[in-house]
């Protein structure tokens, strides 16, 4: 049975058609991810399939209930504790409906209600502080107003966690998240009841949770079966399928263009079918023409040069120590990851380095003639009245490329901007294209030192692997601010490791920082157990109406398995006592001693079920 499913779903954007007829199936606790290039209609997909934007034709059905994190989400209520609460008010009425179900003696639904709080848990105060916990979310006074963009995710991410819904639709839930909190969501995920539809460029989580990938490809959806790792291969196959098509297919053009142009006396009415089919043949090879493009970022830095040379490097605000004693010498071709908590000083120390802030103490010397290139985390520099055109080549018609000259119009096609995008205003640009565009943009400014703060926020998968590709041909060096497990792991030779309380120190890799982050936790969080409080009056009543049909059977049932247990028990000590025993059954006295065991432990723990579930029943 499918919690949803979607046919011939088409949707167009002004004079932009950007689905074409996707159909899409998630079925009970489906585990299925969204792919494609930005810009192909991922998000727009999620919120037609969530209700939130109206479809042009096709039809979908939803088999339950549904909750959608969106890129920008609204949060209910003025404070963070506000939000959370109306997250989980289906918990509230789940709980009013038992209470009134029950006072007016409808017990076969107080029953079915009863059956599901117990399954639910008839408090959610504890999941409620443990899920915003993982999640980084401010604290629960908090302002909504106040929040930041990242803060705002955070919260309507573990929102929509809370709702505990049949399908949890998450479009790009990693971003604005630390790598323990990407690691809690991963595991949160594989374990979740329901099903899960998610967009997200995070290629750890897709391999760890995905067993479906549904790609958008040119307005349509093609289904993969299988993790991440299996779409790869079977896309692979897919378009090498498709390229030997398109080669028969141009053959095709290519002899029906040469009878068309010797041929003019030949084009009669008869003849126009044959026209038309070659425009078909044309339109179809376009339509399967893969938009890609690459990025070289190398401006020939020599090697052995030091780039930036630090310190001692200490800097705080408002009392409080971000970064101190930081120690770093940077080289060309080295690229180094900056991780930590959320909020440890990441950007910070970014923006202390490119020489934006001063730092408290320390020694910073920069190599001289140093050119920087910047992709901040905010993507800031474009304009947003701005056409993608007059972006790219500010304001001018053409752009240096290395050493040549190139018309603007060339060079936004090396970057998969088809020409119907170029008079649009950046405004309208999906995050991942203006990630784009800017790449574009720093790629023109040949900068021996890159800096990039979270640069796989919104990337496509495509787009993320030619920026890795670049990342590790570059002749400069790098400094990188990401939560990204896959991209850490691929580009970065070392890691500077946050801690969170001001120190800082440089691992050989991620895991290597996440192994010692780990340690360090375990051994000065000391698990302190507060002892049981007893139970009031109050809550021993409340029990009492909690005990389901099924425990109340089972409180029943248990004194006469107690019994049983106990003869069996008894008839085992009497035949262990006798000599005889073991004199003519000796091989059979360890098997009776073991069972004896056995039999010790199962009474000693149903008497202890009995006690549990009778004090319930007084």
């Amino acid at each position: 049975m499918s919690v949803l499913l979607a046919r011939g779903i088409e949707k167009s954007w002004g004079d932009r058609l950007i689905l074409k007829g996707c159909d899409l199936d998630v079925p009970e606790r489906g585990r299925v991810a969204l792919v494609g290039t930005n810009g192909s209609g991922k998000s727009t997909l999620l919120q037609i399939l969530t209700g939130t934007v109206e479809a042009d034709s096709g039809r979908i059905h939803r088999g339950g209930t549904l909750a959608l994190l969106s890129q920008m989400p609204e949060l209910a209520g003025p404070t963070v504790a506000d939000a959370l609460a109306h997250a989980v008010g289906w918990h509230a009425s789940l709980v009013s409906d038992y209470e009134d179900a029950l006072a007016e003696d409808r017990l076969d639904e107080a029953a079915a209600l009863q059956d599901r709080l117990d399954n639910v848990g008839w408090s959610l105060e504890h999941k409620v502080e443990a899920v915003a916990h993982r999640i980084g979310c401010p604290p629960a006074e908090a302002s909504v107003s106040a929040l930041s963009g990242g803060e705002k995710r955070r919260v309507a991410l573990a929102a929509t966690l809370l709702q505990q819904p049949d399908l949890l639709v998450l479009d790009e839930p990693t971003n604005h998240l630390d790598a323990e909190a990407v690691e809690w969501l991963q595991d949160y995920l594989q374990g979740y009841r329901g099903a899960v539809l998610l967009v997200t460029h995070d290629r750890y989580l897709l391999e760890a949770v995905a067993d479906t990938i549904v790609e958008i490809d040119h307005g349509v959806t093609v289904s993969y079966d299988g993790s991440y790792a299996d779409y790869l291969v079977a896309r692979a196959e897919r378009d090498a399928r498709l390229s030997r098509d398109n080669d028969r297919k141009l053959a095709m053009i290519r002899r029906e263009a040469a009878w068309a142009s010797r041929s003019p006396a030949a084009r009669s009415t008869k003849q126009k079918a044959r026209l038309q089919r070659l425009d078909a043949l044309r339109e179809s090879f376009e339509k399967r023409t893969e938009r890609s493009f690459s990025l070289d970022f190398r401006v020939g830095v020599p090697k052995g040069r030091t780039l930036l040379e630090v310190h001692g490097l200490t800097k705080g605000y408002d009392g409080r120590t971000l970064f101190s004693g930081v120690d770093l010498v940077l080289r060309p071709g080295e690229r180094l990851g900056i991780v930590g908590p959320n909020g440890a000083g990441k950007t910070t120390l970014l923006r202390t380095l490119l020489g934006t802030v001063d730092p408290d103490a320390g020694e910073m010397v920069r190599a001289s003639r140093l050119t920087t290139g910047l992709l901040d985390q905010g993507r800031t520099g474009l304009k947003p009245d701005d056409t993608v055109i007059e972006a790219a080549g500010d304001g001018n018609d053409q752009v240096k490329l290395g050493e040549d000259w190139i018309r603007v119009e060339s060079f936004l096609g090396r970057f998969a901007f088809e020409r119907t995008m170029f008079d649009q205003p950046v405004s309208k640009l999906s995050g991942g294209e203006r990630a784009r565009l800017l790449l574009a943009r720093l790629l023109l400014r040949g900068a021996e030192l890159l800096v990039l703060d979270e640069p796989t926020n919104d990337l496509d998968l495509l787009t993320l692997r030619v920026l890795e590709e670049a990342l590790l041909g570059f002749d400069g060096a790098v400094l990188i601010v990401t939560h990204d497990r896959a991209f850490l792991d691929r580009v970065c030779t070392g890691v500077l490791g946050f801690d969170g309380s001001g120190g800082v120190r440089q691992y050989a890799d991620r895991l290597q920082y996440q192994r010692e982050t780990e340690l360090a936790r375990r051994q000065t969080e000391a698990p302190v157990e507060a002892p049981p409080k007893p139970p009031s009056p109050q809550s021993r009543q409340r029990n009492r109406d909690r005990l389901s049909w099924k425990e109340r059977q089972e409180v029943e049932a248990l004194p006469v398995r107690i019994e049983e247990l106990e003869e069996e028990q008894s008839r085992l000590e009497e035949t262990l006592a006798d000599p005889e025993t073991y004199a003519t059954r000796g091989e059979e006295v360890a098997g009776l001693n073991r069972r004896l065991a056995e039999l010790t432990a199962e009474v000693e723990a149903l008497y202890a079920r009995w006690e549990a579930l009778s004090e319930r029943d007084a």
